[in-house]
């Protein structure tokens, strides 16, 4: 039996992956976690196969998430569940650690897949990102926005949804002065000088968050 810890902040969400799981014989959701800190408690007190991991949850998330994930529980699987459909999403995902990633608009057959091919010890990338990760790794050229850091890259992502810096620096546990701080840095690798601009770089190169 493979037991599975669902990490999503959205209650909906969550119902209706444990209905899914449901409908199965080998696999059983064994906890569930709706922000970044439940997600470390959950995995000091339990057993499990496999995460299950939105990558954008209240407190600690995506990249950051995962290292956290990975340094702790090394041998762990994490399967991505997201929204992001984006190639340099993807690829920091798996840079961090992840070891799958799957879009949540995916037919319930390719996470059922996905999860019993991780908790085998493989890995699996959802067939319809594949040629976009392909693509991005074969590119000649290498977009400014590589050079950034997972933080300057996450707070690029939610500045361009029309976040605040308090807001970031909320959802993100940390002080509105760091936020400002990469939101600095961000702009000066890619050469912008404005939000105006953040926002036309944001929506040329596909990274405006959802």
């Amino acid at each position: 039996m493979i037991h599975i810890l669902i990490a999503d902040d959205h209650a909906i969400v969550r119902g209706g992956l444990k209905q899914i799981i449901a409908t199965t014989t080998d696999i059983v959701v064994a906890a569930e976690a709706a922000q970044g800190s439940e997600v470390l408690e959950r995995l000091r007190t339990g057993q499990f196969d496999l995460m299950l991991l939105d990558m954008t949850m209240p407190g600690i998330s995506g990249v950051d998430l995962i290292r956290r994930v990975r340094a702790e529980e090394p041998r762990l699987p994490v399967l991505v569940l997201s929204i992001h459909n984006e190639a340099q999403v993807v690829s920091r995902a798996l840079r961090a650690g992840a070891t799958g990633y799957v879009t949540k608009d995916s037919d319930p057959e390719v996470l059922l897949t996905a999860i019993r091919k991780l908790a085998a010890g493989g890995r699996f990338i959802d067939p319809k990102l594949v040629d976009a990760m392909v693509f991005e790794t074969h590119s000649g050229d290498a977009p400014p926005h590589e050079i950034l850091s997972d933080r300057e890259f996450q707070v690029l992502r939610m500045l361009s949804a029309g976040q605040s810096i308090n807001d970031i620096a909320e959802s993100c546990s940390l002080s509105a002065k760091t936020i400002s701080t990469h939101k600095m840095r961000l702009m000066q690798k890619l050469g912008l000088t404005n939000n105006a601009e953040l926002i036309r770089y944001a929506i040329r190169h596909g990274l405006v968050a959802e």
